[in-house]
């Protein structure tokens, strides 16, 4: 039968791409006449630029100096894409995985570089901007990313792709949702929490509301700032990436869909690639089933059958994922 394997990254320790060759591997050894075609996925997170640039051999990658989350000048790759539109990551410039782990403090980490960079895609003539968000170390909600269009404004559009669908404020925004995994301390939280809500306060003084939109807590806010400062339309990223990479196409035919990223959790269900995925090959009465390092708060249901690393998952990644695809094939008919 045909198998589409369409995981995203497992953060950390796989790309999407490496993640999608262990699942075939693995899957291979057990069902060897079966047709495996690999879809690497990404929902405008890290790795979203990787993805794309594999899809899309005739994009032209560019790449251009700007400021990371600490302020320092580092090389950030972005894409003009075969359509004319170009392909902008914020983590590339802002990424949390650019710091190391004393180097992580949200209250000072700055969004400046994203700015940046899509001053760089505007000057190369692109009418119009995808922005993937998300694995960012920042909580300022974009609020410094104008610095860097104060004297040139962006001739483009601005299409903001989101891998989750948090509004900006709240127990369920961008603070209480990710604040602690960039570093913040407990005592950080209401501190970042007042900035975000007095920013919003600042930017809708004018007229416009942006704080509830679904996504606009996205990478540490960075969704409401596209939003309230450059007049960004906030879409989910993974059918937006999903779309560029030819997934829907990928499936015809299939029978199976075999899905996956670092942890199934409560998270998966705001906009995350295994979801997405999921409900397209449910639309199409496809088995679909994934793999995670771990699986909790019961996101397992989404799917016809999971398998989990276990432990040793961050250390034996592939090898893990290979023999949990393994399992799953034996399961098949």
């Amino acid at each position: 039968m045909k198998v589409v394997v369409a995981p995203d990254k497992f953060a950390g320790t796989l790309s999407a791409a490496e993640a999608a060759a262990a699942i075939a591997l693995g899957w291979l050894s057990i069902r060897p006449e079966d047709e495996l075609v690999l879809v690497p996925m990404a929902d405008g997170g890290e790795g979203t630029i990787e993805v794309v640039r594999e899809a899309l051999p005739h994009a032209r990658t560019h790449t251009t100096e700007v400021s990371d989350a600490r302020g320092r000048m580092v090389a950030a790759t972005w894409l003009g894409l075969p359509d004319g539109r170009a392909l902008v990551e914020a983590a590339q410039a802002c990424g949390l995985s650019r710091l190391g782990s004393a180097e992580r403090d949200p209250l000072t980490a700055t969004s400046l570089g994203v700015g940046e960079l899509l001053l760089a895609a505007s000057r190369g003539g692109h009418e119009e901007i995808v922005v993937g968000l998300g694995g960012t170390a920042t909580v300022d909600g974009g609020a410094r990313l104008t610095e860097a269009l104060h004297e040139e404004p962006l001739r483009a559009r601005i299409v903001v792709a989101v891998d989750v669908d948090i509004q900006l404020l709240g127990p369920h925004g961008a603070v209480a949702g990710f604040a602690r995994q960039k570093g913040a301390a407990a005592a950080d939280l209401p501190i970042l929490e007042r900035r975000l809500e007095q920013l919003a306060d600042r930017a809708e003084a004018a007229g416009g509301s942006w704080r509830e939109i679904p996504g606009a807590g996205a990478a540490g806010g960075l969704g409401f700032g596209l939003a309230a400062f450059c007049g960004g339309r906030l879409e989910p990223g993974a059918p937006l990436i999903g779309a560029l990479v030819g997934l829907e196409d990928s499936l015809a035919g299939a029978a199976l869909v075999l899905t996956g990223e670092g942890a199934l959790d409560r998270q998966t269900q705001t906009g995350k690639v295994p979801a997405y995925v999921a409900g397209l090959a449910r639309a199409r009465g496809l088995t679909v089933l994934a793999l995670a390092g771990r699986i909790e708060d019961g996101a397992g249901a989404l799917f016809d059958g999971v398998a989990e690393l276990g432990p040793g998952g961050l250390e034996r990644p592939a090898e893990l994922l290979s023999a949990r695809a393994a399992d799953l094939a034996r399961l098949q008919p």
